[in-house]
């Protein structure tokens, strides 16, 4: 079935299984995706029980026999074990909150036991990262995985191992699952970067406020208006209820560009801009981001908006060498 090769057999059986295999969330292991190898222990085991119920054959030792049959059939059953540990689990989701280059991403997986039987020390693992699930009978538990995120711009999980030896050590119980999952790295922040650009001088602009010194306008009264902003006079005058609307000076907007850091390398560029991103989310102001080929970014404040931002910037084509 496989050709010779120097790759270990569970890679060759992995690809084997995989093939073009993608799962929907969500996925059920079902007995027919568990698969069982005896470990080390598990062959050192079993060559003991055989040699012991040949010698108690050889020897016609009834006592010795017996012994070798109950050892047997603990160890049969601790296979059994193994593989009910794992069939009948479904994963339910996957979600994982975007992070900067250099931080850990946390990766939470969701399991739902369908059947009565308690799950003790399954193992989940994604991209060499495990933690152990631990679940009752016929309830649900999230995993948390800390992934360390290297790179820059979208990840994507290659599999999920879902795995145990329990209870005896005997056997390798486990299970490959092929979700389609991944979410955005932002670029590493520039530590101890400078401060924010200034803006231009002609972008200085009034906009009305409910807490402005100056009069803007009167208009038409809205519920929750303030009593003391109702303009008394002119409303007797025209028989409408008016109210006055204020105005204060804003911040004018902060222009982000490729142009302003293209002297830096390529990533340290990167990650000015997304320091002063941060920096600007940080302090409230609007700004906007032009990057190379690509349709800019208009000016605005908020969580989305930085999103929007720091996804742009990672997913910048990056240097090659």
């Amino acid at each position: 079935m496989f050709k010779r090769s120097g790759k270990p057999l569970w890679l060759k059986l992995e690809r084997f299984v995989r093939r073009q295999r993608v799962d929907t969330l969500p996925v059920h292991i079902d007995r027919r995706r568990v698969y069982v190898l005896p470990t080390r222990f598990g062959l050192f085991f079993g060559a003991v029980v055989f040699v012991m119920a040949g010698g108690a054959l050889n020897y016609n030792n009834n006592p010795a026999l017996l012994l070798a049959l109950m050892l047997g059939t603990a160890g049969l059953a601790g296979l059994l074990t193994g593989h009910l540990q794992l069939s009948g689990l479904v994963m339910r989701g996957i979600h994982a909150d975007a992070v900067h280059a250099g931080d850990d991403a946390v990766l939470r997986v969701s399991f739902q036991a369908l059947d009565a039987r308690p799950r003790t020390g399954v193992m989940i693992g994604i991209d060499g990262q495990s933690a152990m699930l631990m679940m009752r009978a016929s309830s649900e538990s999230v995993v948390e995985l800390r992934l360390p995120m290297v790179h820059r711009g979208w990840h994507e999980i290659d599999k999920v191992s879902v795995w145990t030896t329990r209870p005896m050590g005997l056997a390798h119980t486990w299970s490959w699952l092929y979700p389609v999952y991944g979410w955005i790295v932002y670029p590493a922040l520039e530590h101890n970067g400078p401060p924010l650009p200034e803006a231009s001088a002609d972008a200085s602009r009034m906009r009305a406020a409910q807490g402005g010194d100056d009069v803007h306008q009167l208009r038409a009264y809205r519920h929750g208006d303030a009593l003391r902003a109702i303009a008394w006079k002119a409303s007797a005058k025209t028989g409408a209820l008016l109210a006055r609307e204020y105005e204060q000076a804003v911040q004018a907007d902060i222009l982000l560009a490729w142009s302003q850091v293209r002297q830096l390398p390529h990533e340290q560029a990167i990650s000015r801009l997304a320091h002063w991103v941060a920096l600007a989310d940080r302090q409230g102001r609007r700004f906007a981001l032009q990057l190379p080929g690509m349709r800019a970014i208009e000016a605005n404040t908020g969580l989305a908006h930085r999103h929007a931002c720091m996804e742009a910037l990672a997913r910048l084509p990056g240097v090659r060498a």
